[in-house]
Protein backbone atom coordinates (compact mmCIF):
# COMPACT_ATOMS: atom_id res chain seq x y z
CA UNK A 1 0.00 0.00 0.00
CA UNK A 2 2.92 2.22 0.20
CA UNK A 3 3.07 5.57 -2.21
CA UNK A 4 -1.09 4.64 -2.27
CA UNK A 5 -3.07 8.07 -2.31
CA UNK A 6 -6.10 8.98 -0.08
CA UNK A 7 -8.61 8.04 -3.32
CA UNK A 8 -7.32 5.01 -3.86
CA UNK A 9 -7.33 4.33 -0.04
CA UNK A 10 -11.13 5.19 0.28
CA UNK A 11 -11.88 2.84 -2.80
CA UNK A 12 -10.53 -0.01 -1.53
CA UNK A 13 -12.20 0.80 2.06
CA UNK A 14 -15.37 1.03 0.28
CA UNK A 15 -15.21 -1.46 -1.35
CA UNK A 16 -15.74 -0.24 -4.74
CA UNK A 17 -14.85 -2.25 -8.54
CA UNK A 18 -14.09 -0.87 -11.58
CA UNK A 19 -15.44 1.86 -13.17
CA UNK A 20 -16.28 3.08 -9.98
CA UNK A 21 -13.80 5.50 -8.08
CA UNK A 22 -13.01 8.11 -5.51
CA UNK A 23 -13.06 11.22 -7.21
CA UNK A 24 -12.61 14.04 -4.60
CA UNK A 25 -12.56 14.03 -0.87
CA UNK A 26 -14.13 17.09 1.03
CA UNK A 27 -13.89 17.53 4.82
CA UNK A 28 -15.59 20.28 6.63
CA UNK A 29 -14.47 21.10 10.15
CA UNK A 30 -17.29 23.82 11.25
CA UNK A 31 -19.72 20.95 9.90
CA UNK A 32 -18.10 17.83 10.98
CA UNK A 33 -18.55 16.27 7.30
CA UNK A 34 -17.01 14.11 4.93
CA UNK A 35 -18.29 14.07 1.56
CA UNK A 36 -16.69 11.28 -0.64
CA UNK A 37 -17.47 11.85 -4.16
CA UNK A 38 -17.33 8.57 -6.36
CA UNK A 39 -17.59 8.97 -10.60
CA UNK A 40 -17.06 6.65 -13.22
CA UNK A 41 -14.92 7.02 -16.60
CA UNK A 42 -16.02 8.40 -19.66
CA UNK A 43 -17.19 5.51 -21.86
CA UNK A 44 -17.97 3.09 -19.02
CA UNK A 45 -20.77 0.26 -19.78
CA UNK A 46 -22.96 -1.17 -17.54
CA UNK A 47 -25.24 -4.38 -17.57
CA UNK A 48 -29.16 -4.19 -17.76
CA UNK A 49 -30.26 -4.11 -14.21
CA UNK A 50 -33.21 -6.17 -16.18
CA UNK A 51 -31.56 -8.73 -18.43
CA UNK A 52 -27.92 -8.91 -17.73
CA UNK A 53 -26.97 -7.74 -20.52
CA UNK A 54 -23.26 -6.47 -19.73
CA UNK A 55 -22.02 -4.22 -22.24
CA UNK A 56 -24.73 -1.19 -22.54
CA UNK A 57 -23.88 2.76 -22.89
CA UNK A 58 -25.09 5.31 -20.44
CA UNK A 59 -27.85 7.03 -21.54
CA UNK A 60 -27.57 9.90 -18.81
CA UNK A 61 -27.14 10.07 -15.32
CA UNK A 62 -28.54 11.57 -11.69
CA UNK A 63 -27.01 12.97 -8.80
CA UNK A 64 -27.04 11.46 -5.84
CA UNK A 65 -26.56 11.19 -2.46
CA UNK A 66 -26.25 8.86 0.37
CA UNK A 67 -25.73 8.83 4.14
CA UNK A 68 -22.39 6.09 5.23
CA UNK A 69 -21.39 5.31 8.05
CA UNK A 70 -19.38 7.59 10.24
CA UNK A 71 -16.00 8.46 9.95
CA UNK A 72 -15.20 8.68 13.70
CA UNK A 73 -17.00 11.07 14.62
CA UNK A 74 -17.87 12.68 11.25
CA UNK A 75 -20.71 12.31 9.51
CA UNK A 76 -20.13 10.85 5.81
CA UNK A 77 -22.00 11.48 2.92
CA UNK A 78 -21.01 9.98 -0.29
CA UNK A 79 -21.89 11.72 -3.81
CA UNK A 80 -22.66 10.33 -6.97
CA UNK A 81 -23.82 10.10 -10.59
CA UNK A 82 -26.11 7.42 -10.95
CA UNK A 83 -26.34 6.39 -14.26
CA UNK A 84 -29.15 5.27 -17.03
CA UNK A 85 -27.95 2.62 -19.34
CA UNK A 86 -29.75 2.07 -22.99
CA UNK A 87 -30.65 -1.72 -23.58
CA UNK A 88 -31.32 -3.02 -26.89
CA UNK A 89 -33.90 -5.07 -25.30
CA UNK A 90 -35.45 -2.65 -22.89
CA UNK A 91 -34.81 0.74 -23.50
CA UNK A 92 -33.75 2.84 -20.71
CA UNK A 93 -33.05 1.67 -17.65
CA UNK A 94 -31.55 3.02 -14.20
CA UNK A 95 -28.44 1.32 -13.05
CA UNK A 96 -27.99 -0.09 -8.95
CA UNK A 97 -25.21 1.08 -7.53
CA UNK A 98 -23.55 -2.05 -5.36
CA UNK A 99 -23.19 0.28 -2.11
CA UNK A 100 -27.10 1.06 -1.81
CA UNK A 101 -30.01 -0.58 -2.70
CA UNK A 102 -32.79 1.29 -5.24
CA UNK A 103 -34.26 4.44 -4.00
CA UNK A 104 -32.80 4.56 -0.65
CA UNK A 105 -30.43 7.33 0.76
CA UNK A 106 -28.64 5.20 3.14
CA UNK A 107 -25.45 2.80 1.80
CA UNK A 108 -25.72 -0.83 2.91
CA UNK A 109 -23.25 -0.49 5.50
CA UNK A 110 -24.89 2.40 7.44
CA UNK A 111 -28.61 0.05 7.27
CA UNK A 112 -26.73 -2.94 8.69
CA UNK A 113 -25.50 -0.39 11.19
CA UNK A 114 -28.61 0.69 12.22
CA UNK A 115 -30.13 -2.90 12.43
CA UNK A 116 -27.22 -3.47 14.67
CA UNK A 117 -28.22 -0.51 16.86
CA UNK A 118 -31.56 -2.06 17.14
CA UNK A 119 -31.12 -5.25 17.72
CA UNK A 120 -28.99 -4.56 20.55
CA UNK A 121 -31.92 -2.63 22.66
CA UNK A 122 -32.17 0.75 21.42
CA UNK A 123 -34.91 2.68 20.31
CA UNK A 124 -35.01 3.90 16.66
CA UNK A 125 -35.79 7.30 17.86
CA UNK A 126 -32.38 6.83 19.99
CA UNK A 127 -30.67 5.64 17.17
CA UNK A 128 -32.30 8.45 14.89
CA UNK A 129 -30.89 10.76 18.10
CA UNK A 130 -27.52 9.10 17.27
CA UNK A 131 -26.74 9.55 14.00
CA UNK A 132 -28.85 12.22 13.42
CA UNK A 133 -31.59 11.62 11.22
CA UNK A 134 -35.59 11.30 11.70
CA UNK A 135 -36.39 7.98 12.77
CA UNK A 136 -39.34 7.92 9.94
CA UNK A 137 -36.10 6.84 7.90
CA UNK A 138 -35.46 4.33 10.52
CA UNK A 139 -38.43 2.52 10.86
CA UNK A 140 -38.06 2.27 6.51
CA UNK A 141 -35.26 0.25 7.35
CA UNK A 142 -36.59 -1.53 9.85
CA UNK A 143 -39.52 -2.47 7.87
CA UNK A 144 -37.81 -3.71 4.63
CA UNK A 145 -36.00 -6.11 6.18
CA UNK A 146 -38.01 -7.42 8.54
CA UNK A 147 -40.42 -8.12 5.22
CA UNK A 148 -37.46 -9.50 3.32
CA UNK A 149 -36.64 -12.11 6.22
CA UNK A 150 -40.64 -12.84 6.41
CA UNK A 151 -40.73 -13.38 3.05
CA UNK A 152 -37.66 -16.06 3.37
CA UNK A 153 -39.28 -17.75 6.59
CA UNK A 154 -40.23 -21.40 6.55
CA UNK A 155 -43.42 -22.83 8.16
CA UNK A 156 -43.26 -26.12 6.86
CA UNK A 157 -42.77 -27.75 9.81
CA UNK A 158 -44.93 -25.73 12.70
CA UNK A 159 -47.45 -27.96 14.30
CA UNK A 160 -48.30 -26.36 17.43
CA UNK A 161 -49.63 -22.70 17.71
CA UNK A 162 -50.37 -20.32 20.16
CA UNK A 163 -52.07 -16.98 19.93
CA UNK A 164 -53.05 -14.12 22.64
CA UNK A 165 -53.42 -10.83 21.97
CA UNK A 166 -51.26 -7.55 23.45
CA UNK A 167 -52.80 -4.25 23.59
CA UNK A 168 -50.92 -1.32 21.25
CA UNK A 169 -52.32 1.24 23.46
CA UNK A 170 -55.27 2.23 25.99
CA UNK A 171 -58.48 1.58 24.82
CA UNK A 172 -59.21 -1.07 22.53
CA UNK A 173 -56.61 -1.11 20.68
CA UNK A 174 -54.78 -4.40 20.09
CA UNK A 175 -52.95 -6.67 17.79
CA UNK A 176 -53.01 -10.91 17.54
CA UNK A 177 -49.99 -12.57 17.97
CA UNK A 178 -48.98 -16.01 16.62
CA UNK A 179 -46.70 -18.01 17.46
CA UNK A 180 -44.95 -21.10 16.72
CA UNK A 181 -44.52 -23.11 20.10
CA UNK A 182 -41.88 -25.99 19.30
CA UNK A 183 -39.92 -22.95 17.57
CA UNK A 184 -40.21 -20.31 19.98
CA UNK A 185 -40.66 -17.76 17.65
CA UNK A 186 -43.30 -15.37 16.77
CA UNK A 187 -45.03 -16.27 13.15
CA UNK A 188 -47.20 -13.39 12.16
CA UNK A 189 -49.17 -10.83 13.70
CA UNK A 190 -51.95 -8.53 13.33
CA UNK A 191 -54.14 -6.16 13.56
CA UNK A 192 -57.27 -6.99 15.71
CA UNK A 193 -58.36 -9.93 17.95
CA UNK A 194 -61.19 -11.17 15.56
CA UNK A 195 -62.17 -14.11 13.59
CA UNK A 196 -60.55 -12.63 10.69
CA UNK A 197 -57.02 -12.57 12.17
CA UNK A 198 -57.18 -16.57 12.47
CA UNK A 199 -57.87 -16.52 8.55
CA UNK A 200 -55.04 -14.02 8.18
CA UNK A 201 -52.83 -16.13 9.81
CA UNK A 202 -53.89 -19.51 8.30
CA UNK A 203 -53.58 -17.49 4.74
CA UNK A 204 -49.94 -16.29 5.92
CA UNK A 205 -48.50 -20.19 7.20
CA UNK A 206 -49.87 -21.77 3.77
CA UNK A 207 -47.81 -18.72 2.13
CA UNK A 208 -44.95 -19.89 4.11
CA UNK A 209 -44.68 -23.40 3.65
CA UNK A 210 -47.31 -24.54 6.19
CA UNK A 211 -50.51 -26.35 6.02
CA UNK A 212 -53.65 -25.93 7.99
CA UNK A 213 -54.01 -29.53 8.58
CA UNK A 214 -50.81 -30.26 9.69
CA UNK A 215 -51.90 -28.07 12.89
CA UNK A 216 -52.41 -30.19 15.77
CA UNK A 217 -52.67 -28.46 18.84
CA UNK A 218 -53.38 -24.54 19.86
CA UNK A 219 -53.18 -22.90 22.54
CA UNK A 220 -55.29 -19.85 23.20
CA UNK A 221 -57.57 -18.59 25.93
CA UNK A 222 -61.18 -18.35 26.51
CA UNK A 223 -62.32 -15.54 23.86
CA UNK A 224 -65.39 -16.03 21.60
CA UNK A 225 -63.65 -15.05 18.52
CA UNK A 226 -59.77 -16.68 18.89
CA UNK A 227 -62.65 -20.15 19.40
CA UNK A 228 -64.45 -19.63 16.31
CA UNK A 229 -61.65 -18.90 13.88
CA UNK A 230 -59.40 -21.72 15.20
CA UNK A 231 -62.65 -24.22 14.46
CA UNK A 232 -63.30 -22.76 11.14
CA UNK A 233 -59.71 -22.42 10.02
CA UNK A 234 -58.09 -25.44 11.66
CA UNK A 235 -60.75 -27.86 12.13
CA UNK A 236 -58.23 -30.28 12.75
CA UNK A 237 -56.48 -28.63 15.80
CA UNK A 238 -57.17 -29.33 19.24
CA UNK A 239 -57.87 -26.40 21.04
CA UNK A 240 -55.94 -26.16 24.88
CA UNK A 241 -57.15 -23.39 27.13
CA UNK A 242 -54.40 -21.87 28.26
CA UNK A 243 -54.07 -22.61 31.83
CA UNK A 244 -51.97 -19.28 32.98
CA UNK A 245 -55.67 -17.69 31.76
CA UNK A 246 -57.21 -20.48 34.40
CA UNK A 247 -55.85 -19.69 36.78
CA UNK A 248 -56.40 -15.65 36.14
CA UNK A 249 -60.32 -16.53 35.85
CA UNK A 250 -59.77 -18.15 39.68
CA UNK A 251 -57.74 -15.69 41.04
CA UNK A 252 -60.12 -12.82 39.79
CA UNK A 253 -62.94 -14.93 41.22
CA UNK A 254 -61.00 -14.96 44.64
CA UNK A 255 -60.76 -11.47 44.48
CA UNK A 256 -64.52 -10.39 44.02
CA UNK A 257 -65.20 -12.60 46.93
CA UNK A 258 -63.04 -10.66 48.69
CA UNK A 259 -64.14 -7.43 47.45
CA UNK A 260 -67.49 -8.30 48.14
CA UNK A 261 -66.96 -9.73 51.68
CA UNK A 262 -64.38 -6.56 53.30
CA UNK A 263 -67.92 -4.78 53.41
CA UNK A 264 -69.09 -6.02 56.71
CA UNK A 265 -65.55 -7.68 57.22
CA UNK A 266 -62.98 -4.46 57.37
CA UNK A 267 -60.35 -6.79 58.43
CA UNK A 268 -59.85 -7.67 54.43
CA UNK A 269 -58.89 -5.07 53.76
CA UNK A 270 -55.81 -4.54 52.23
CA UNK A 271 -55.19 -7.89 52.25
CA UNK A 272 -55.73 -8.60 47.81
CA UNK A 273 -52.45 -9.90 47.65
CA UNK A 274 -52.37 -12.65 50.55
CA UNK A 275 -55.28 -14.12 48.61
CA UNK A 276 -53.46 -13.74 45.12
CA UNK A 277 -49.90 -14.21 45.78
CA UNK A 278 -48.69 -18.14 46.07
CA UNK A 279 -48.06 -18.50 49.52
CA UNK A 280 -44.22 -18.96 49.01
CA UNK A 281 -44.19 -15.82 47.57
CA UNK A 282 -45.69 -14.13 50.61
CA UNK A 283 -43.85 -10.80 52.49
CA UNK A 284 -42.88 -11.25 56.27
CA UNK A 285 -46.15 -9.36 56.62
CA UNK A 286 -48.69 -10.98 54.13
CA UNK A 287 -47.77 -14.06 56.11
CA UNK A 288 -48.60 -12.75 59.09
CA UNK A 289 -51.92 -11.53 57.81
CA UNK A 290 -52.80 -15.05 56.39
CA UNK A 291 -51.96 -16.95 59.38
CA UNK A 292 -54.09 -14.14 61.28
CA UNK A 293 -57.26 -14.72 59.21
CA UNK A 294 -56.94 -18.36 57.84
CA UNK A 295 -59.07 -19.13 60.94
CA UNK A 296 -61.28 -16.72 60.04
CA UNK A 297 -64.91 -18.44 59.21
CA UNK A 298 -64.82 -16.09 56.04
CA UNK A 299 -65.68 -16.23 52.69
CA UNK A 300 -62.90 -15.62 51.08
CA UNK A 301 -61.06 -17.74 53.23
CA UNK A 302 -62.69 -21.04 51.65
CA UNK A 303 -62.71 -19.24 47.81
CA UNK A 304 -58.88 -19.20 48.33
CA UNK A 305 -58.36 -22.63 49.86
CA UNK A 306 -60.48 -23.59 46.26
CA UNK A 307 -57.98 -21.58 44.44
CA UNK A 308 -55.16 -23.76 46.47
CA UNK A 309 -56.72 -27.30 45.45
CA UNK A 310 -56.71 -25.57 41.81
CA UNK A 311 -53.39 -25.20 41.75
CA UNK A 312 -52.63 -28.44 42.83
CA UNK A 313 -54.63 -30.04 40.69
CA UNK A 314 -53.51 -28.32 37.26
CA UNK A 315 -50.07 -30.07 38.33
CA UNK A 316 -51.36 -33.56 38.49
CA UNK A 317 -48.93 -35.87 36.12
CA UNK A 318 -51.70 -38.51 35.94
CA UNK A 319 -54.37 -37.10 32.92
CA UNK A 320 -56.59 -39.59 34.17
CA UNK A 321 -56.60 -38.29 37.56
CA UNK A 322 -56.36 -35.04 37.10
CA UNK A 323 -59.65 -34.59 34.92
CA UNK A 324 -61.24 -36.70 37.60
CA UNK A 325 -60.33 -34.12 40.05
CA UNK A 326 -60.84 -31.07 37.96
CA UNK A 327 -64.89 -32.46 37.21
CA UNK A 328 -65.24 -32.93 41.34
CA UNK A 329 -63.27 -29.31 42.08
CA UNK A 330 -65.83 -27.73 39.31
CA UNK A 331 -69.09 -29.28 41.44
CA UNK A 332 -67.69 -28.33 44.39
CA UNK A 333 -67.20 -24.55 42.75
CA UNK A 334 -70.82 -24.72 41.33
CA UNK A 335 -72.28 -25.72 44.87
CA UNK A 336 -70.05 -23.27 46.83
CA UNK A 337 -72.73 -20.77 47.05
CA UNK A 338 -69.85 -18.23 46.41
CA UNK A 339 -71.33 -16.33 43.29
CA UNK A 340 -67.80 -15.68 41.46
CA UNK A 341 -66.56 -18.85 42.09
CA UNK A 342 -70.16 -20.86 41.04
CA UNK A 343 -69.46 -18.76 37.54
CA UNK A 344 -65.98 -19.69 37.20
CA UNK A 345 -67.73 -23.69 37.46
CA UNK A 346 -70.19 -22.54 34.65
CA UNK A 347 -67.09 -21.60 32.59
CA UNK A 348 -65.11 -24.13 33.06
CA UNK A 349 -68.27 -26.48 32.08
CA UNK A 350 -69.10 -24.50 28.77
CA UNK A 351 -65.50 -25.12 27.55
CA UNK A 352 -64.41 -28.07 29.22
CA UNK A 353 -63.16 -29.79 26.58
CA UNK A 354 -60.34 -27.21 25.99
CA UNK A 355 -60.08 -26.55 29.52
CA UNK A 356 -58.93 -30.33 30.42
CA UNK A 357 -56.99 -30.75 26.93
CA UNK A 358 -54.37 -29.57 28.88
CA UNK A 359 -53.53 -32.42 31.28
CA UNK A 360 -52.60 -34.08 26.96
CA UNK A 361 -51.50 -31.06 25.39
CA UNK A 362 -49.28 -29.69 28.28
CA UNK A 363 -49.02 -26.42 26.19
CA UNK A 364 -49.52 -23.29 27.14
CA UNK A 365 -48.83 -19.30 26.03
CA UNK A 366 -46.22 -18.80 29.15
CA UNK A 367 -43.95 -17.71 26.00
CA UNK A 368 -46.36 -15.67 24.82
CA UNK A 369 -46.73 -14.05 27.86
CA UNK A 370 -43.02 -13.32 28.19
CA UNK A 371 -43.48 -12.12 24.51
CA UNK A 372 -45.75 -9.67 25.81
CA UNK A 373 -44.07 -8.63 28.63
CA UNK A 374 -41.01 -7.63 26.26
CA UNK A 375 -43.03 -6.10 23.79
CA UNK A 376 -44.23 -4.07 26.75
CA UNK A 377 -41.45 -2.71 27.94
CA UNK A 378 -40.41 -2.03 24.39
CA UNK A 379 -43.23 0.42 23.95
CA UNK A 380 -42.03 1.99 27.72
CA UNK A 381 -38.69 2.74 26.29
CA UNK A 382 -39.69 4.08 22.98
CA UNK A 383 -43.14 6.09 25.03
CA UNK A 384 -45.41 4.08 22.43
CA UNK A 385 -45.66 3.74 18.96
CA UNK A 386 -47.20 5.37 16.71
CA UNK A 387 -48.69 3.35 14.24
CA UNK A 388 -49.52 -0.70 14.61
CA UNK A 389 -47.44 -1.26 11.86
CA UNK A 390 -44.04 0.14 13.74
CA UNK A 391 -45.27 -1.76 16.99
CA UNK A 392 -45.98 -5.38 14.38
CA UNK A 393 -42.17 -4.83 13.47
CA UNK A 394 -40.86 -4.20 16.90
CA UNK A 395 -42.66 -7.69 17.30
CA UNK A 396 -40.54 -9.11 14.27
CA UNK A 397 -37.90 -7.87 15.55
CA UNK A 398 -37.62 -8.81 19.29
CA UNK A 399 -39.49 -12.35 18.82
CA UNK A 400 -39.76 -13.47 15.23
CA UNK A 401 -36.29 -15.36 15.12
CA UNK A 402 -35.80 -13.96 11.63
CA UNK A 403 -32.75 -14.46 10.02
CA UNK A 404 -31.91 -11.18 8.28
CA UNK A 405 -29.08 -11.29 5.21
CA UNK A 406 -26.78 -8.07 5.78
CA UNK A 407 -23.54 -6.57 4.51
CA UNK A 408 -20.68 -7.79 7.40
CA UNK A 409 -19.90 -4.48 8.93
CA UNK A 410 -16.19 -3.32 8.12
CA UNK A 411 -16.47 -5.67 5.17
CA UNK A 412 -16.58 -4.45 1.62
CA UNK A 413 -19.67 -2.89 -0.15
CA UNK A 414 -22.15 -5.52 -0.95
CA UNK A 415 -22.79 -6.40 -4.48
CA UNK A 416 -25.92 -7.70 -6.14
Amino acid sequence: MKGMNTEELFRIALGLAKPWTVTEIAFSEDKHQLDLHLDFPAGSRFACPQCGQGDCPVHDTQERTWRHLNFFQHKTLLHARQPRVKCPEHGVKTVEVPWARPQVGFTLLMEAFIMALVQSGMTPKQVARMIDEHDTHIWRILEHYVEKARNEADYSDVKIVGVDETSRRRGHHYISVFMDLQGKRVMYATEGRDAETVKAFKADLEAHGGKAKQIEEACLDMSPSFIAGLREEFPDAHQTFDPFHLMKLVNEAVDEVRRQEQKDHPELTGTRYVWLTNRWKHTRKQQESFEELRGAKLKTVRAHHMKCVFQDIMTEPDRTVAEEQLAHWRTWAARSRLAPMVKVAKTFKDHWAGVVRWFTSRISNGLLEGINSLIQTAKRKARGFRSTKYLITMVYLIAGKLKFTLPTLGCAAHTK
